[in-house]
């Protein structure tokens, strides 16, 4: 059988004149149009414009929503613990009820669990989860009803004196409403997400006045990607919610700080331990919490009567540690300023978290950040207390710890370590504490990857067989030309050859009849298509067909400059397993191929450099000298 230097198949000459007279499809002609070819992405485009601005009005709506949940807290507090009609946002912590405090987070766990049963089960939970799963699994699409539901809800929970934070339904709620504009209009699931977690960090923003802080959370919790058309939505939604922040909530920091002394390295060095030893606390803290939940699951009763066990232990916990119920953001407040130290500290966090624990296991609604820094935040001040008084020439400051204690706990219960740093900053905006953030944060960072699979975040989903993304990084793929892999020189297949040819050419079974799919090109050496051998060994052809009449569709090519990526994304949008590879200057020339399975090579240097452990220097012996 004939064929090139270059292992191109070329046709008996003597048969290509059985191929006149045979019809050739008109949109099958040798031209540029009829190439099929890849747009390159584009990183952001008039789209990216359009879902940037619907994320901005997003965010003033989450702002509003902030403000609306905030008062909503403040009435029900002031209603259930104090008998006013006020919106004033109170501590319950300051009540005058006595026994009654048993009664009132109990009526407000069963009024969440009605609402729960006839509502939405999905206004259970802490809200952050609830939003991962929904961007996982259902294209971003949180039902309308919970944009209502979730702050009404939570507003109850924590109004009747529930130990949570106003961030996670503000989260969730968020989130819910970037999701019902782009449910409203045209969208595709990716500027879904961009809108929910644009909601979402709003929200947050609006909360804690974290706008920087709220972006990093969107993207490692949320967004689960660092593109430009992810990433700006979100990134403007927060600057809008900040802006609405100060004009109708408040302009200054949320937990403010007095002067603090820069810390010596004998400090650093403990905020470290301090961050480590709060990982360790955080590893603890979550476990407990669905070990609450599994316990919850094995009691003989509808879960719709959960939350009012859990409130009711709340309320008992709360009799004895009344600073433990509602928000508790004066807690925080206090032991970043040095007023709350010691043992009622030790008390405060330890009170805190079997509150917490117990409630928030229940299935009720609330959030997460608020209980966490209460509890790392307690326990970081006590053992920068304890430091302080055993190593006083090492100038520890127990705010400082407390901070540390605080950022660390939730940067090892959720992973989302740059965001746990970045929002301590910002919302005390101490400056001198950065360095010990980071160090002590990335400490915990490193505990619970170490003593944890899951977090806090995560287990609930993992439990329901949701696989959740814990790592980001470049794709390998797009990093890879596919000049570079695409196999060369290519065989092709004549046009003008009879299948009765090609078939006795592959039955031959030399090396270069082997493939599973051959480019045809015409006697100009132009490609008009690519068949393959379930195409060629189809029984209801006939043998004098020729290779041009049994081609049913323009090739789909990929250029030489483009990456393995853009190669793969074409092969699923063209149902193909294979791409001729062409050039920009000439597309109707074959230049190589390229296949499902050479994408599949191509990750063999990806996983040797991660596995093969090599030393590139070696440190030659000098020789030893012996004296004559």
């Amino acid at each position: 059988m004939p064929k090139t230097q270059d292992n191109e198949y070329r046709p008996d000459p003597a048969r290509a004149s059985t191929t006149e007279g045979l019809p050739i499809a008109p949109d099958l002609e040798p031209t540029l149009e009829a190439n099929r070819v890849p747009q390159e992405p584009s990183l952001v485009d008039r789209r990216v414009v359009l879902i940037s601005a619907l994320s901005m009005l997003v965010a003033v709506g989450a702002a509003l929503v902030a403000k609306a949940l905030v008062a909503l807290i403040g009435f029900v507090t002031n209603l259930a613990f104090f008998g006013q009609l006020s919106s004033q946002f109170v501590s319950p912590a300051d009540n005058k009820i006595g026994l009654w405090v048993l009664l009132v987070p109990t009526v407000g766990g069963l009024l969440v669990g009605l609402m729960a049963r006839y509502g939405s089960q999905a206004i259970r939970g802490h809200g952050i989860p609830e939003a991962m799963e929904q961007i996982l699994t259902n294209q971003s699409r949180i039902p309308p009803r919970i944009t209502f539901l979730k702050p009404i809800s939570s507003a109850i929970a924590i109004g009747t004196g529930g130990p949570f934070g106003a961030e996670g339904p503000i989260i969730a709620t968020g989130g819910a409403l970037g999701s019902l504009v782009g449910q409203l209009l045209r969208t595709t699931a990716s500027e879904r997400k961009a809108l929910l977690a644009a909601g979402a960090a709003a929200g947050m923003t609006a909360i804690f006045g974290s706008p920087v802080s709220a972006v990093i959370l969107a993207v490692e919790l949320l967004l689960f990607e660092l593109r430009p058309r992810t990433i700006i939505p979100v990134a403007l939604a927060c600057a809008v919610a900040d802006a609405v922040r100060h004009v109708i909530i408040s302009s200054g920091p949320v937990f403010p700080m007095p002067h603090a002394v820069p810390p010596g390295l004998g400090a650093l060095a403990c905020y470290v331990v301090i961050g480590a030893l709060i990982g360790i606390v955080a590893v603890v803290v979550t476990k407990l919490v669905y070990l609450v939940e599994d316990g919850f699951e094995k009691l003989p009763v509808h879960w719709m009567w959960w939350p009012a066990i859990g409130g009711l232990f709340v309320g008992i916990v709360g009799y004895f540690a009344p600073r433990t119920l509602g928000v508790g953001y004066d807690n925080i407040d206090s032991f970043l300023t040095g007023k709350l130290l010691g043992v009622g500290l030790l008390w405060l966090a330890l009170a805190k978290l079997a509150s917490w624990s117990l409630s928030l296991g229940s299935g009720t609604s609330g959030g997460t950040l608020a209980p966490l820094f209460t509890i790392g935040g307690g326990l970081g001040g006590v053992l920068g207390g304890v430091a302080a008084a055993m190593l006083p020439s090492l100038g520890i400051d127990p705010r400082i710890a407390g901070l540390v204690g605080m950022a660390a706990i939730f940067a090892g219960a959720s992973r989302a370590l740059l965001a746990s740093v970045v929002f301590a900053f910002e919302t005390t905006l101490q400056p001198l504490g950065l360095l010990p953030l980071l160090g002590g944060c990335t400490a915990a960072f490193l505990v619970s990857c170490l003593l944890m699979r899951n977090t806090i975040m995560t287990e609930k989903i993992v439990r329901r067989g949701i696989r959740v993304p814990s790592e980001y990084q470049a794709d390998y793929l797009a990093q890879i030309e596919v000049g570079a892999v695409a196999l060369k020189p290519v065989v092709c297949l004549l046009a003008s050859d009879t299948l009765e040819h090609v078939l006795a050419w592959l039955a031959e079974r030399s090396s270069e009849s082997h493939h599973q799919g051959y480019p045809v090109i015409d006697d100009r050496d132009r490609l008009i298509g690519v068949l393959t051998r379930r195409d060629l060994f189809d029984p209801d052809l006939p043998p004098s067909a020729t290779v041009r009449s049994i081609i049913h569709r323009p090739p789909a090519v990929v250029f030489t400059h483009q990456s393995l990526r853009d190669a793969a994304d074409h092969m699923v949008h063209e149902s193909v397993g294979r791409l001729p590879v062409v050039s920009r200057d000439e597309p109707s020339k074959v230049l190589g191929i390229i296949t499902r399975s050479d994408l599949l090579v191509a990750h063999k240097p990806r996983l040797r450099d991660s596995q093969e452990a090599l030393r590139n220097i070696r440190i030659r012996r000098l020789p030893t000298r012996h004296s004559g």
